[in-house]
């Protein structure tokens, strides 16, 4: 039963395309984040320029690994060209790309790992860089000194376990003066991270600083600063971006936000497949920078495209 409604909850590839047409696969983490609308935006304009069919399918929410799992099934079955995949959990998705690759499928990782070793090519940030760049950026802020709290994305999650583990490796070995008084997980979900966010800040009232290493957790991190007239005292330093993002770093609540390119992401996971369906040997590692973004840039037309991608591509 649970796989029938993951096939029906598919388009139903095989009956809609000629055959010579490739389909690609992609599967997201969630559908529900701005990031993965940018992320959408750059696989439609690679399956453009390649002239596949992208069927994009993921779970509603990144905590929803069982979802995922679902949908890489129903693709084998379908017989998809190639998928490309965001893995909720770094184990429990490494059974069903196993699978599909086992089943002749080749497989790209685009954000998030999956441990697994014979996909085509790994697109993402270099999220423990990232991550190691926050680090140095609160330190900067605060002065190199006092105590700083994270606001951490969900476990099992490759991309934003790397950030936090960044930060953590940097604040401990370059900056002695410091201490990550607490973290806690938001869980992928706001009103959680308002929550961890308000609890490290009523715990901590001397904090200097916050790290929030995702969308959600940033969003957290934002209300609880702003509801307690927080902003420019306790330095906030975020990751990815969105229209409540923007309105913080403007108004002095966020100090620094790390935005990915999530449309190059998009773009290289599809494109690295179609290289492979053409015979050719794709990169094996595709590292893509997070930019730094103050209050000062948001005039910048580069930052601008950054921050506002063309999601009607979809």
């Amino acid at each position: 039963m649970t796989s029938r409604r993951a096939f029906l909850t598919l388009p139903l590839v095989s009956a809609c395309r000629g055959p010579a047409q490739r389909v690609i696969g992609v599967i997201p983490k969630a559908t529900s984040h701005l990031f993965f609308l940018a992320i959408h935006a750059g696989v439609n304009e690679a399956a453009r320029q390649a002239k596949v069919r992208v069927v994009w399918n993921g779970p509603n929410e990144e905590t929803d690994h069982a979802r995922q799992i679902q949908i890489v099934d129903a693709m084998i079955v379908q017989r998809v060209s190639a998928i490309a995949i965001s893995a909720t959990d770094e184990r429990a998705l490494a059974a069903p790309v196993q699978r599909a690759m086992d089943a002749g499928i080749p497989v790209s990782v685009f954000d998030s790992g999956v441990n697994v070793e014979g996909y085509v090519t790994y697109v993402a940030t270099d999220n423990y860089g990232a991550g190691c760049t926050a680090a140095r950026l609160i330190a900067g802020l605060c002065g190199g000194k006092g105590d700083v709290g994270m606001v951490m994305h969900k476990p099992g999650g490759t991309s934003t376990v790397l950030r936090e583990r960044g930060f953590q490796e940097t604040m401990a070995k370059e900056f002695p003066q410091m201490r990550i008084a607490a973290q806690q997980y938001g869980m992928s979900d706001r009103a959680k991270s308002l929550a961890v966010a308000e609890n490290i800040l009523t715990a901590n009232p001397d904090l200097a600083g916050i790290f929030a290493s995702s969308e959600a957790s940033s969003l957290g991190a934002i209300q609880a600063i702003t509801t307690r007239a927080l902003g420019g005292k306790v330095k906030l330093v975020t990751f990815d971006t969105s229209d409540s993002h923007i309105e913080a770093l403007q108004n002095g609540v966020i100090d620094v936000m790390l935005v990915q390119d999530a449309f190059e992401l998009g773009r290289q996971a599809v494109q690295s497949l179609v290289d492979k369906l053409d015979g050719k040997t794709p990169q094996r590692r595709i590292d893509i920078t997070a930019r730094q973004i103050r209050k000062s840039d948001l005039n910048s037309p580069e930052v601008q495209s950054l921050l506002h991608p063309k999601l009607d591509q979809q």
